[in-house]
């Protein structure tokens, strides 16, 4: 075999960039605005849509079948997978184009939705292993921040301009049209991401003998640093998914913002996670990542906040686009962090993958059902005309109040048990 030079990992790294740039692209148009524009057109109703998007949540407990199998080369399993789980996304789009009763079309939209997840999820921790044993562990905050910022500026411009394009389709009545661009673009985006996976080398692990299942179980479970990620992993996914989810109907339906409107705010986001990304990596490197994010936690709190006086009109345009702003300052330490606290606290390269699943399928099984008991709640004040003992309140701004408790919470989780214990 080919010995691997620094050339190759050069090259690789590279490519790494351009991999998290595609498939964020993808992310964009089959989440958010993007996925209750489809629900909309379907005739679900904002709880099931909600529930709906918790499914990315939902998915991350597929993560644990990535532990039952150890392929010998993890990049062929990963580009495979990869193709199955995009080309899902893109029957999203066609499946409210095809001439068939609605309940078929619900379970068939259901369907594709979950296996997608399901599909992205097995291959995820073996293909973060995989291409982050490219990375030198002395720069990773540095690495992670620039890959973000590659992607949120890809992103702002995909964002701006899918979002027009479907808008102005749909202003014409030409929402089938929308959808079939949406589909296609996926599918040209998807050729692009399964070739910068082809051409990305792969590091062969060290010959040894290959943890058992037993093993690999029995180490996770008895490891006190993973449990103790997974649960940074498991109250953040709370107080995520007890609002977020259903943001997008609140800002199309209560709201009335536009897709386009909705991209401006995107674009706000991303402009915040870009400004932030390098100073977040860079301090990272310099003190813990356990400190990133406890900083980043607190910022969390006031992007909350600012959804939590969010109403119809102009105080709600005001209120999300200081939301999206100060969630993007968040945003730009929070997902580098989540998975390089499991790097730091997972010394051992084979356990990564294994260890960043289960932190990933608990919180993401968590979330998924907070998003399932709040469903009944949002529907039960949207049935009352949003009154709540005599007071008009929306939904979504309890939810909000609900993301802040939970969010103040892993602050001082962070805080005592991850910074205070290291001193």
């Amino acid at each position: 075999m080919k010995n691997i030079t620094e050339k190759d990992l050069s090259r690789g790294r590279a490519l790494f960039n351009l991999e998290a740039m595609l498939e964020y692209l993808i992310s964009i148009v089959v989440a958010g605005a993007y996925l209750a524009t489809l629900t909309k057109e379907l005739g679900f109703s904002d709880s099931l849509t909600g529930i709906l998007s918790s499914i990315i949540s939902l998915g991350c407990l597929f993560q644990l079948l990535t532990i039952f199998f150890k392929p010998k080369t993890i990049k062929k399993t990963v580009i495979v997978l990869s193709v199955l789980n995009q080309l899902l996304f893109m029957f999203l789009y066609i499946i409210p184009l095809l001439e068939i009763p609605s309940g078929l079309k619900t379970s068939l939209f259901v369907f594709s939705i979950i296996t997608a997840y399901l599909l992205y999820n097995i291959a995820h921790p073996k293909k973060i292993a995989w291409l982050m044993s490219l990375v030198d562990d002395s720069y990773r905050g540095k690495f992670t921040a620039n890959k973000e910022i590659i992607s949120l500026l890809s992103g702002m411009v995909f964002s701006f301009v899918m979002g027009s394009v479907t808008d102005k389709l749909a202003a014409e009545g030409r929402i089938r049209t929308a959808f079939i661009v949406s589909g296609s673009v996926i599918f040209l985006i998807m050729v692009l991401h399964t070739l910068s996976m082809v051409f990305t080398v792969e590091k062969q692990a060290e010959t040894k003998k290959k943890s058992s299942l037993k093993e690999s179980v029995k180490y996770l479970l008895g490891n006190k640093n993973v449990l103790m990620v997974a649960l940074v992993f498991v109250i953040y996914y709370i107080a995520n998914y007890a609002s977020v989810p259903f943001h997008a109907t609140y800002k199309i339906h209560e709201l009335g913002f536009s897709l386009q409107f909705i991209s401006i705010l995107t674009i706000i986001s991303s402009f915040s996670r870009i400004l932030v990304s390098k100073f977040w990596g860079v301090y990272a490197d310099k003190t813990s990542f356990a400190k990133m994010i406890e900083k980043c936690f607190i910022v969390l709190v006031l992007s909350f906040t600012c959804v939590a006086f969010a109403v119809p009109g102009i105080q709600g345009k005001i209120m999300f686009t200081l939301f999206y702003l100060t969630h993007g300052v968040a945003m730009g330490g929070i997902n580098s962090a989540l998975i390089n606290l499991v790097f730091d606290y997972v010394p051992e390269e084979e356990r990564r993958s294994d260890s960043l699943a289960v932190c990933q399928s608990l919180a993401g099984t968590v979330g998924f059902i907070t998003t399932l008991l709040i469903s009944p709640i949002v529907a039960s004040v949207q049935s009352s005309g949003n009154t709540v003992f005599g007071f008009h309140i929306y939904a979504q701004q309890i939810l909000s109040i609900v993301s802040i408790i939970f969010t103040v919470l892993a602050i001082i989780f962070v805080r005592k048990f991850m910074i205070n214990k290291k001193g």
